[in-house]
Order: structure tokens, then C-alpha cells, then sequence
């Protein structure tokens, strides 16, 4: 549409609630190199307490004769490398060139989460383990309940300001994480108060039906829809990874407070 005068028409705002065709400004190369440092130190906190999960979970599992507190510890050593993954990415000069990788050593961690949550959880269906009560199982589910999901949170915002799928990847990761903690704090309690010995494994279950959806995810790289190199802003012609409607951001740069 033109105007008398021959010129376009300026385009009218896009309706509230709308979804606009316009994608977020790409962070500047200043914010980019804040929002690396801050990856790297989150992964440096998830790695670290992560590590001395595995060892409490791995040690209170062995005297409870505990197979959920036992796959709890593994799939903390899941989500160090999981982490150390990302560390690996984002330690070299240019972090994009690395993303691919990352995303498929995330993937096969979230596969590896899978086998052993799934493992654990039929063994004690089949009623090969009957675990005892663990006060130390329980203090350490609550609290990995109350870290996780704020870690998480922290390095999905984080992973989508700068564009990184394998950021986002590993934050769901770590949200994953807290779930399998309110599945392990659930299942010692039910089973140190009512003897419920089922409810653990079932729950852990349906947890590893959803790891395994998002390794599959992962390792098609559809963490994040957009590509890094269009958030980047190294991409500026064709058509977007979500077909051109500027419709998809899961992993567009959110407003910073």
C-alpha cells in the first residue's frame, strides 16, 4: 500500500499479544562476552555441586541399600558431564564453532540419564532392592530440590540472551535434576513413612521417558530453534529456522532486568 505521494505507507503495529515478525536485537559484543564469563561460572557452580552430590548420594545410597539414592548419584555424574560440556564449549575463543558438539555430548548424557534412571527403577518394580530409610537421602533431595531449579533458571535465561542452544540444553539438564529430586524426596519419604516401596520407580519412570525426549532434541540440535548464527547476527537473509514468521524464540534474547 502507497500513499498519494507515492511512498509506502508506514505498517501499522502489530496488535497487542501479537507475535512480531521482528526478531530481538542480537546482544552487543560487550554483553556477549558478560553473558560467556556468566555461563561458565554457572557451569562451574552446577560441576562443583554436582560432584559432591554424586559422592553424598553415591555413599548414603550404599548404606541404605537404596537403588534411588544409588541413580540419584549417577545421574549427578550425568549432569557434570552434561556441564562439562558446555565448559568445554565456551572455553575456546569462539564458542558458536564448538556448539554442535556440546549439544551431542548433552545428548548422549541425557540418554545415559535415561538408561540408569530406568535401570534403577525396574529393579526396584521387580523387587531385587527394598531400600531403607535415609535421613541423609532426604536432607539431600530437599535440598537439590531448592538449588536446581534457581541453577536452572539462572542458565536458561543466561543461554537465551546469548543464543546458546547447548546453554539451554544443559539448563533443562539441571531442571531435570530437580525433578529427579522431588522423585527421590517423595519416594524416601513414602517409603520411610508408609512402606510404599512403588511410588519412586514409577515416578522415575515417566522422568526418563522425558530425559529421553530431550536427548532425542539435543541431538537434533532442536534445543533451541533458532540457529546461533541468526541470533548472532551472522545470518541476515533467508528464511528463519521456524519457517520464516520470526514465530519460534525459544532461545531469543530475553529483556534483562
Amino acid at each position: 500500500m502507497t500513499s498519494e505521494g507515492g511512498n509506502s505507507a508506514p505498517r501499522p503495529a502489530p496488535w497487542p499479544g501479537s507475535l512480531s515478525t521482528h526478531r530481538p536485537e542480537p546482544p552487543s559484543i560487550v554483553r556477549r562476552t558478560v553473558l560467556q564469563r556468566r555461563i561458565r561460572w554457572i557451569v562451574a557452580v552446577t560441576i562443583t555441586y554436582n560432584v559432591i552430590e554424586a559422592v553424598i548420594a553415591l555413599s548414603a545410597g550404599t548404606v541404605a541399600s537404596s537403588s534411588a539414592l544409588i541413580g540419584f548419584g549417577l545421574d549427578s555424574i550425568v549432569e557434570v558431564l552434561s556441564a562439562a560440556a558446555v565448559a568445554w564449549q565456551f572455553a575456546g575463543p569462539d564458542p558458536h564453532l564448538r556448539e554442535k558438539t556440546a549439544l551431542r555430548l548433552i545428548a548422549v548424557s541425557f540418554f545415559g540419564l535415561a538408561a540408569f534412571v530406568s535401570f534403577d527403577a525396574v529393579r526396584s518394580l521387580l523387587g531385587v532392592v527394598e531400600p531403607d530409610h535415609s535421613p541423609v537421602g532426604i536432607v539431600l533431595a530437599a535440598v537439590s530440590l531448592a538449588i536446581m531449579p534457581a541453577l536452572s533458571w539462572f542458565e536458561r535465561r543466561t543461554g537465551r540472551e546469548l543464543g546458546s542452544a547447548s546453554a539451554v540444553a544443559d539448563s533443562k539438564q539441571t531442571l531435570i535434576c530437580s525433578y529427579l529430586s522431588a522423585v527421590l524426596l517423595a519416594g524416601l519419604l513414602l517409603n520411610s513413612l508408609f512402606g510404599w516401596t512403588w511410588a519412586d520407580p514409577l515416578a522415575a519412570l515417566v522422568i526418563a521417558g522425558f530425559a529421553l525426549k530431550e536427548g532425542l532434541e539435543a541431538w537434533r540440535g532442536d534445543a533451541c530453534c533458532t540457529p546461533v548464527s541468526v541470533l548472532a547476527g551472522v545470518a541476515t537473509d533467508g528464511g528463519d529456522a521456524d519457517g520464516g514468521n520470526g514465530a519460534c524464540s525459544c532461545c531469543a534474547p530475553e529483556p534483562r532486568s
